[in-house]
């Protein structure tokens, strides 16, 4: 770590942002983490869990391509301003249900499909609007790398708040501070002094908008690879988390704090992967580190799956934390430092599509699969995808290449 991996706090808008949402995503962990083991505990069935992901992100996979158009259409900073006040809405309704004791598994489930709607129009506004936050561009990728750092951390800290929690004091007091933790990233919001809005003139409407997206992702494989790449990572290797109950509750006869304690050092990985990014040199093959660290992401899995000592699960579990971070993070930052800018919104769109649509189909599959051949062996076979995706990567890298050398030799022979 140095001085350069911090270089982004430079803008006072970011730090604001850093610091609101950074306090914002430890209760939204918090709140995750309560709702997985509410769930498991309420029904004690994978396939609920499963349902809890499909629930929460599927929602998102349906209107996130509309996200995007918002968010090229209309004023960023007021559509998250609207997002995240939605959201400690949503957050305060369930943990007033909870509190009073009035709630079911359908109840759970229906305002997580909720808040997955309120996130299908926040980020793409939310990593949109980083851009307009940095006053020296260049640092975006640093700053997008700290995005994941805390997010990261905050995964590493809200899990294990949330075991302590639900064994000292009940489920409730996990949603009642996550709605609280919204004040701080409203707060920082209103408190930046981002560049006045100057409204666009659109000569199509939101749909024709989409279409031009969509075109435009088609013309750039090098962003339509990462992508399906993404996609099939979300589908296949990411659900693993909905498992974890499993492995904290059946496998290593734990509690609520073992299950804290198992999701945190996923979250320490991937916090320490994502500082690793922030350290790497401008100018980095990003493209490389992805498909590293997707084989990184296979290999911890394929570890972890049937290993019955929990320290050393504990470990192997650390390592596939690392590996995992990459597969949004780099993606991101690809997406953001080399989409045309009139683009951004709906490229990240289809990102969040990739992302938020196919894990929760990937949740039912991992769910089902899992009650036919047992967790250890479907968290296996997840490891081995990852590993199989991490090969793709090096292919494509490979292609890339050759199609570079090809388009120079002719350009030689025309200058000699």
């Amino acid at each position: 770590m140095n001085i350069a991996t911090f270089e982004s706090f430079k803008s006072r808008n970011y730090r604001l942002f850093f610091t609101g949402q950074s306090i914002s995503l430890i209760g939204t962990w918090m709140q995750k983490t309560a709702v997985s083991w509410v769930i498991y505990s309420l029904t004690h069935s994978t396939f609920y869990l499963g349902l809890s992901l499909f629930a929460s992100q599927f929602p998102a996979f349906l209107f996130s391509l509309m996200g995007g158009v918002v968010s090229d259409r209309y004023n960023r900073f007021r559509v998250l301003l609207a997002t995240q006040a939605a959201s400690m809405i949503q957050a305060t309704v369930l943990a007033i249900l909870i509190l009073s004791g009035h709630y079911n598994v359908w109840i759970i489930l229906s305002l997580s499909a909720i808040l997955g709607i309120i996130n299908a129009f926040d980020v793409p506004a939310r990593q949109a609007l980083v851009y307009e936050m940095i006053d020296d561009k260049k640092n975006l990728p640093n700053a997008l790398a700290l995005n994941s750092s805390m997010v990261n951390l905050s995964r590493l800290i809200g899990p294990a708040i949330a075991g302590f929690m639900l064994e000292q004091f009940g489920d409730g007091v996990c949603f009642l501070l996550n709605a609280v933790s919204f004040v701080a990233v409203i707060g920082s919001l209103l408190m930046m002094r981002l560049p006045k809005y100057v409204d666009k003139v659109h000569t199509k409407n939101a749909f024709g908008e989409l279409r031009d997206g969509f075109v435009y992702l088609k013309q750039t494989p090098s962003l339509s690879f990462i992508i399906i790449m993404l996609g099939a990572v979300s589908l296949f290797v990411l659900p693993f988390s909905t498992l974890l109950p499993v492995y904290a509750k059946d496998i290593f006869k734990g509690s609520a704090s073992t299950f804290g304690i198992l999701d945190s050092v996923i979250g320490l990985g991937a916090f320490a992967g994502a500082i690793f990014l922030a350290s790497l040199k401008p100018g980095s093959d990003l493209k490389k580190v992805l498909a590293i660290n997707t084989l990184v992401f296979g290999a911890g899995l394929a570890l972890f799956s049937h290993e019955g000592n929990y320290p050393l699960a504990l470990v192997f579990a650390t390592v596939a934390g690392f590996g995992m971070m990459s597969q949004v993070t780099v993606s991101n930052t690809i997406i953001q430092t080399t989409a045309d800018p009139d683009m951004r919104g709906r490229v990240i769109s289809f990102y969040a599509m990739a992302f938020f649509g196919m894990q929760p189909l990937g949740g039912l599959i991992i769910g089902s699969v899992s009650k036919w051949i047992g967790t250890p062996d479907t968290l296996l076979a997840e490891g081995v995808i990852g590993l199989i995706i991490g090969t793709l990567h090096f292919r494509f890298l490979r292609r890339e290449r050759l199609k570079a050398k090809q388009a120079v030799i002719p350009t030689t022979a025309q200058a000699a």
